[in-house]
């Protein structure tokens, strides 16, 4: 990946695939410049980072505002006062958090998210990072057999099996206690296993295992094998990067480009974040 030179901003790549952090940029107080060359990090580098920000609810929403459509959260509890933003939370005494599994959000609905704004309000001592994967690197390593043979698919994406569902026991109740609406979990989606992406034009894998559930025209047992493969090839460590979150840290992933895995290695300690999820456009 080369390196791009920015004018308005100091731009630190986390990775030879993927992540960058831009430092010398106030959220809160951002001009058209400074904006302009943060849309390109973020189109190179698909996921990217911001440190010691200060940001009330109206500076994420501005900020979130600046890329698309906010999408309201059906799900996650909302802030008090700001349903745009939602609540992503584990408490001292939760064992289990949100987004453990390697996934990418929103891709059960008809037009996916073009991407998540979180931002860092409390974090734990010591854990708490946040996994990023490359869905570019994902598909460019493929052998060309395999991506001739995806090139004609469509995959089924949901949201009923991972929101839909109750708690049946003591430890998934750990977490179903912070996913609402439970009944708004009604979300089928048909998109293609491989896209292109809408702004770089480069091709990417459109999977993930935590919403899709088979391949169009494929039964489910039939789909598993080469999901499972898929899956596993998607996560590389060679394709990743990997976030330390501090308080006032804000991360920013392009959900058509990237997975992402929030990593659950902070046992009696507390992480509470603010997420505004941004609109995409159709990916077929």
């Amino acid at each position: 990946m080369g390196q791009t030179a920015y004018q308005t901003i100091d731009v630190h790549p986390l990775s030879g695939l993927l992540g960058a952090e831009i430092k010398g940029v106030n959220l809160a107080d951002l001009d058209d410049e400074q904006f302009t060359e943060i849309r390109q990090v973020f189109l190179e580098h698909s996921v990217i980072f911001f440190r010691d920000q200060d940001l009330t609810p109206e500076h994420h929403i501005a900020f979130a505002n600046r890329w698309g459509e906010i999408n309201v959260n059906r799900f996650f509890k909302p802030v008090e006062g700001y349903p745009m933003i939602a609540e992503v939370s584990k408490e001292p005494d939760q064992e289990k958090n949100i987004g453990s599994n390697w996934h990418t959000d929103h891709s059960y609905d008809q037009i996916p998210a073009l991407g998540s704004i979180l931002y860092a309000h409390e974090v734990p001592e010591v854990g708490g990072d946040t996994m990023f994967a490359s869905m570019y690197a994902a598909y460019d390593t493929l052998s060309d057999g395999l991506k001739e043979t995806l090139s004609g698919l469509n995959a089924i994406h949901s949201s009923r099996h991972t929101f839909g569902r109750k708690p049946t026991n003591q430890r998934n109740q750990d977490i179903g206690g912070r996913i609402r609406n439970r009944e708004l979990a009604t979300q089928d989606a048909v998109h293609p296993v491989v896209i292109r992406h809408p702004d770089t034009g480069r091709k990417a894998l459109y999977i993930n295992s935590a919403f899709t559930v088979q391949f169009e025209g494929w039964t489910k047992e039939e789909s598993q094998p080469l999901l499972q493969y898929l899956y596993r090839h998607a996560v590389n460590p060679t394709f990743t990067c990997r976030f330390h979150w501090e308080k006032g840290s804000v991360g920013f992933w392009d959900n058509r480009a990237t997975w992402h895995c929030a990593l659950n290695d902070y046992p009696g300690q507390r992480r509470f974040m603010h997420r505004i999820t941004v609109e995409g456009v159709s990916l077929s």
